[in-house]
């Protein structure tokens, strides 16, 4: 933290650029959101770039400003298109689509998705793209349209296993299990629950526990 302060006080963009990404890759796994967008916002002070729009972009959405993080995502995507980057494309368009999704507009969130769909197969993020499948689905589900949402989260759910994103297989096995009590098949919902909830307790994840208890009763 200090030396991105005296960076900044300095006038030294690449050094604020590179303390600050470090900084806030950690601070956005804590929680510590108010801190991430001041230290981005101070970075952008001295240049515009992708990784600080991006972040600050996460930090808006995630305490309630979508509309603020939409448009430091949209910078950070310009950018990030520009330079050839497309793993940190494919994150963006993820996360634009997440934003809209928390707006209601599920449709742009699709729109969003299916642009970060190819980019991730193209690369090999195998955890990338179960991420975005599952995204997919719980897009799908919010329409209503609940067999493409079960296609997608059928998708996803293999590859998470490959991958050994645990977290993720719960949250996919619970989606999938919340579909199924939607179109009144209980029993293939419960299947689903009761093989997420072991997965939940394993991991300490005692809210994704209380969720999948919920859900199965």
């Amino acid at each position: 933290m200090e030396v991105h302060r005296l960076a900044v006080a300095g006038r030294q963009p690449e050094i604020a650029r590179d303390v600050g990404d470090r900084v806030c890759r950690v601070w956005l796994r804590t929680s510590r959101f108010a801190a991430v967008e001041a230290i981005t916002t101070a970075t952008l002070t001295l240049a515009p770039d992708a990784s600080a729009f991006y972040q600050r972009g996460w930090a808006r959405s995630s305490t309630g400003r979508p509309w603020l993080a939409l448009e430091d995502y949209q910078q950070a995507l310009t950018r990030y298109q520009q330079t050839g980057d497309r793993g940190n494309e494919a994150a963006t368009l993820n996360n634009i689509g997440l934003a809209y999704a928390g707006l209601g507009d599920r449709q742009r969130a699709l729109d969003h998705y299916h642009q970060a769909l190819p980019i991730t197969r193209e690369f090999g993020n195998r955890a990338g793209e179960a991420t975005t499948l599952n995204n997919i689905g719980l897009a799908y589900a919010g329409l209503g349209d609940r067999q493409r949402a079960l296609n997608y989260y059928h998708q996803a759910l293999p590859i998470r296993r490959e991958v050994g994103d645990r977290a993720g297989e719960a949250a996919t096995l619970n989606n999938i299990g919340s579909v199924y009590n939607g179109l009144g098949n209980r029993q293939r919902a419960l299947d689903h629950y009761h093989q997420a909830l072991p997965i939940t307790r394993e991991f300490g994840n005692r809210a994704g526990e209380a969720t999948t208890l919920n859900n199965i009763g």
